[in-house]
């Protein structure tokens, strides 16, 4: 079996950064060291990466994409995606169920995953969907195959809202597994919809966004979700995190040791709501990019540990569903070509140290779904890792992006970290630029 050596490397991984090397056996790692490698284990490789003023990191684990497949083509698929995937660092996601059709049965989940075995340089999981009135299926899938079960508590991109009560108890009761919601209340959203078409007419501009889809709608679904969790002992996680007045529904300990998570997106570290008269809709998200206190809130979040996992909530739409209004313009954006290198560029600028990117964006989805040897730099774990160039200086461009959408709301954006390289299982993927070869990742395995 080949030997990959990567050495001379600066390697950031379970909060340590040490000068090192990694030698790569097949699909596994078989070593890491510290220092230099000798030069029989140099003479035993087939193959030797120099990786001279790099990172060496863990492959970035995104627990929540958009890939629109199927049904929504048009703007995004499984390949192109988990192409852009790759090209920034994200060498394993975990995709949502709002397709056309919606992913609500074993059936169309498993057809989900012969697609990605066929087109996908990187690992992959698919979210189970959840609706009103599909928990007899839900009750069939291996949760030891499948990542989780994706829940609405808030209407967003498809028609998957879950509102009845005993529906959700039944699903936060029964399921064993993660419970990922989108947590925005529903009546909340169209109250103030009503009040301020009421004021100011139906075609209001984007800064109307986080007012209709306000702080206090998303307080009062997850501080529901979190009082029903406890009731149930679920294995809640709370997806995208925008609101500073939710942090107090979390605790700081140990992630091993909670059942209610939470995750912040790249987007809500970055971005204000003052940024919207820059960005306009390419910023319309759900749930909305808010204030600049509730932004500096998530960030010390996550630093103190409230806030567990950093993931992108990647959701492309060709820039035409973009036009419009606060009530017409397609929420989302396609974030996660971008997202290792933009908290990278946060960590340089002393927002967040690179061991706590690592950790939020590698570790923590790991330990957290508890997948089978992924998210660490260990000896017998896949090898997923990413090198990365810590003297790049560069413009995102768009003729650089590989999601089919064609666009990024970081375009023009000066990073100063690039992804030099990709490994999935041992495999490189990307490089310089490119998608390399015909290898595909592996389908996900999770303890249960």
């Amino acid at each position: 079996m080949a030997k990959h050596i990567i050495y001379n490397a600066e390697i950031v991984n379970e909060g340590k950064r040490t000068q090192g090397y990694v030698v790569i056996e097949g699909e596994l790692i078989s070593r890491v060291g510290e220092g230099q490698p000798s030069q029989c284990e140099l003479d035993e490789c087939a193959e030797c990466t120099d990786a001279q003023g790099m990172l060496l990191l863990p492959g970035a684990i995104d627990d929540q994409v958009h890939f629109r497949e199927p049904g929504l083509t048009h703007k995004a698929d499984i390949e192109t995606e988990s192409h852009a995937a790759v090209a920034g660092g994200v060498t394993s996601f975990m995709d949502m169920p709002n397709n056309k059709p919606a992913t609500t049965t074993v059936e169309l989940l498993e057809q989900k995953y012969e697609r990605a075995a066929q087109v996908s340089p990187a690992n992959y999981s698919f979210y189970a969907g959840a609706t009103n009135d599909n928990i007899a299926e839900l009750r069939k899938v291996d949760y030891s195959q499948v990542c989780g079960v994706k829940v609405f508590m808030g209407s967003s991109t498809g028609n998957m809202l879950v509102d009845h009560k005993e529906t959700l108890r039944s699903i936060f009761s029964e399921i064993p597994s993660i419970i990922a919601i989108h947590s925005e209340d529903e009546a909340t959203i169209n109250r103030n919809k009503a009040y301020y078409s009421g004021r100011f007419g139906n075609d209001l501009p984007v800064y109307f966004h986080p007012l209709v889809r306000s702080a206090e709608a998303c307080y009062v679904s997850t501080a529901r979700a979190v009082e029903l969790a406890h009731e149930c002992g679920t294995r809640l996680h709370v997806l995208h995190m925008s609101t500073a007045k939710e942090l107090s529904l979390f605790e700081a300990k140990p992630l091993a040791e909670k059942k209610v998570t939470a995750e912040v997106c790249v987007h809500h570290l970055w971005f204000t709501d003052n940024d919207y008269v820059q960005y306009g809709n390419r910023i319309k998200c759900n749930p909305a990019v808010k204030t600049q206190a509730d932004r500096d809130a998530l960030r010390l979040g996550l630093k103190n540990g409230l806030i567990d996992v950093v993931a992108t909530d990647h959701a492309p739409h060709l820039m035409s569903e973009k036009q419009g209004g606060c009530f017409t313009a397609a929420s989302g954006m396609p974030l996660v070509q971008y997202s290792l290198v933009a908290m990278l560029e946060m960590a340089d600028k002393g927002v967040f140290t690179t061991e706590t990117v690592v950790d939020k964006m590698c570790h923590a989805p790991a330990t957290l779904y508890r997948i089978n040897k992924r998210g660490f730099i260990r000896e017998g774990y896949y090898a997923d890792l990413v090198l990365v160039d810590t003297n790049a200086s560069y413009a995102v461009n768009a003729s650089d992006i590989k999601s089919r959408c064609g666009w990024s709301p970081f375009e023009g954006v000066r990073f100063h970290n690039r992804v030099h390289a990709t490994f999935v299982n041992g495999n490189k993927v990307y490089e310089n630029g490119e998608v390399l070869g015909t290898s595909r990742g592996k389908r996900l395995t999770f303890s249960v």
